[in-house]
């Protein structure tokens, strides 16, 4: 027997999730259900369930995820699979950092859920397919922002101490005529460091310069 947990803020769902999951198959048991992340830890500390269904999003965006990490920091072999409504790149990478086994929208199947549920007691990677692209569209990303951030250290090391000044106000927000007061100089003698700065990063504007180094936290 499978002994499951429903967590969801809307009682509907709890009761529908239950009523379906049990006539689904003999092997499940729905031992308990909750409508918020604290109940939903107390639950599991008290009934030890083999699977967790955990909305994602009810009182906050995220405390189902929170719910999750501390389910699987206390509990790492009870399965957690986390429901939602949206499919949120975001949300789901985070649903997985905190343990979660899988992630399911909630507008699939029953059998869907149930195939997840027997997956995860078996210890099977379940990884479909949309999840599988979202992952590599994660991984392009990370890849991209490194490549970037590598590009931009290599121009930071041929920066002045002048011209980092400049750019720390820049992306403070500063003008010229501001950056040429805090400085002491001429606002023309700002303009020809900055065209200095544009050329180390091979751009046409500061506003771009200032975005790049604000994406990449470098100041």
């Amino acid at each position: 027997m499978i002994r499951l947990v429903i967590v969801d803020d809307m009682p509907d769902i709890r009761n529908y999730l239950a009523e379906e999951l049990a006539a689904a198959s003999e092997q499940f048991s729905v031992v308990g259900a909750a409508e918020d992340g604290t109940e939903a830890v107390k639950l599991v500390d008290s009934l030890l369930p083999d699977v967790v269904l955990m909305d994602i999003q009810m009182k906050t965006r995220t405390e189902g995820i929170y719910a999750i990490r501390i389910i699987h920091e206390r509990h790492p072999d009870i399965k957690c699979i986390a429901l939602t409504i949206h499919e949120d790149d975001e949300l789901i990478f985070q649903a997985y950092l905190a343990g979660a086994a899988d992630y399911i929208i909630k507008t699939r199947s029953i059998d869907t859920i149930k195939n997840s549920i027997l997956a995860v007691v078996n210890n099977r990677l379940l990884l479909r397919p949309e999840v599988g692209q979202r992952l590599i569209q994660e991984y392009q990303r990370v890849q991209n922002q490194e490549n970037r951030m590598k590009e931009t250290m290599q121009v930071m090391l041929k920066i002045n101490t002048t011209e980092y000044e400049i750019l720390r106000m820049a992306c403070a927000g500063m003008s010229y005529k501001q950056m040429a007061r805090e400085r002491y100089v001429e606002e023309t003698t700002i303009r020809s460091q900055i065209n200095h700065i544009l050329k180390k990063f091979q751009k046409n504007r500061m506003k771009d310069v200032v975005a790049l180094l604000n994406e990449l936290h470098i100041f």
